[in-house]
């Protein structure tokens, strides 16, 4: 038996934060029903990251929605409207990412929702909470990055802020939602009671940085400094940092000066034998290290560093990682199918319980690939 087996998740959501969240609790085998505009359902269909479609959609909307159901309703029609709500009686969780007061001016609020299903979970993302002046701001992710000052920890510090090169903050806030909702569903077994979820992307930008945030907030509200050479953590002394060598790149993490100044042999690292001041002249100290690793390649350095359990790593790009055995002995590849026999290869769901990895073939669904199926289960009022 899977672990959410018999969990029925209506979602509203559209595309990354939300649909993350759902596509965590499918892996973890609760069903999954998007509900999608009728005509042009989740704007993620057409949400191109690259050039490769699967049946003229975005791979981006069939990676994040695998393992759902797709029921498309016009919200503004009062038979689909109804049909939804006679939906959500039967349902377990309720989610959505819309922005403050779109659930509401639909007819789906949570006070709405709770008086046809007392013991739902309503749970729902927004970009920047409920309340304050950027309430209704678009909750996109680089603008969320940027407001929540990500960009200002990353690169050296002469460059320009630099955000991730990922959607973190969509993800993270599908992670924090689903974790929400999991929390909310045992307390729902214990106690018969629903609960209301909600999540902002901005909470869990803010949340990403705990480690940051804290050390700004006991040191006087100093502001964290990015090194000007080689930089990787703010907070973080010489040597930690990427450094260039003759064929790559690599990584070097907290460690020993004087221990690296005589495993690589460069002298001029040995006058820093003080641990108090490897943060102090961190840039010194990487410009150094970062002149002597450029003259070999990185496999020369790892060879001497890795066996005196020096804490380093070659840096990889996705081709180079593929091909490694660390990489191939985790099985973090698989291939969905739509019902349609299109394919797709896909990262599986990361966690493993009992030692089985959660894997499922099925793909996403196509727009109201599943409305006659969910009503005739379901005995919703049929749609003229």
């Amino acid at each position: 038996m899977k672990l959410l087996e018999g969990i029925l998740v209506v979602d509203f959501s559209q595309f990354l934060s939300g649909p993350s969240a759902s596509l965590r609790l499918a892996d973890f085998g609760a069903r999954v029903i998007k509900i999608e505009k009728t005509g042009t359902g989740d704007i993620c269909r057409q949400l191109y990251v690259s050039e490769i479609e699967v049946a003229n959609e975005s791979t981006l909307f069939h990676t994040i929605n695998r393992n759902k159901e797709s029921f498309s309703a016009d919200l503004k029609d009062e038979k689909d409207k109804q049909q939804v709500k006679d939906l959500l009686k039967k349902a377990d969780v309720v989610m959505h990412n819309f922005r403050p007061g779109v659930m509401e001016r639909l007819g789906f609020s949570y006070e709405e929702i709770l008086e046809i299903n007392p013991k739902i979970i309503y749970a729902g993302i927004s970009g920047y909470g409920e309340e304050g002046e950027w309430k209704d701001l678009p909750g996109q992710d680089l603008l969320l990055q940027s407001l929540s000052g990500l960009p200002y920890l990353n690169a050296e510090s002469s460059k320009i802020p630099t955000p991730m090169g990922i959607s973190v903050v969509d993800i993270l806030a599908g992670t924090h939602l689903a974790q929400g909702i999991l929390a909310a569903l045992v307390k729902r077994d214990a106690t018969g009671e629903g609960s209301l979820v909600q999540v902002s992307m901005l909470e869990s930008a803010l949340d990403f940085q705990f480690e940051v945030f804290t050390t700004f907030l006991n040191d006087g509200e100093e502001l964290p400094e990015r090194s000007e050479k080689n930089h990787a953590h703010s907070y973080v002394a010489a040597p930690y940092g990427v450094y260039e060598t003759q064929d790559g790149y690599l990584a070097l993490a907290m460690g020993s000066i004087p221990k690296l100044a005589e495993l690589l042999d460069c002298p001029p690292l040995k006058k820093y034998d003080d641990p108090k001041n490897w943060f102090r002249l961190r840039d010194e100290i990487k410009k150094i290290l970062a002149g002597h690793l450029k003259e070999k390649r990185t496999k020369y350095w790892l060879d001497i560093l890795e066996p005196a359990d020096i804490w380093c790593a070659k840096v990889l790009n996705i081709e180079e990682l593929i091909d490694e055995e660390g990489y191939r002995v985790l099985d973090m590849e698989m291939t969905v199918f739509t019902s349609k026999g299109q394919e797709i290869k896909t990262t599986r769901c990361p966690v493993r319980v009992n030692g089985e990895i959660l894997k499922s073939e099925k793909g996403a669904p196509f727009l109201g690939e599943h409305n006659d199926a969910i009503v005739r289960e379901f005995g919703l009022m049929e749609q003229e």
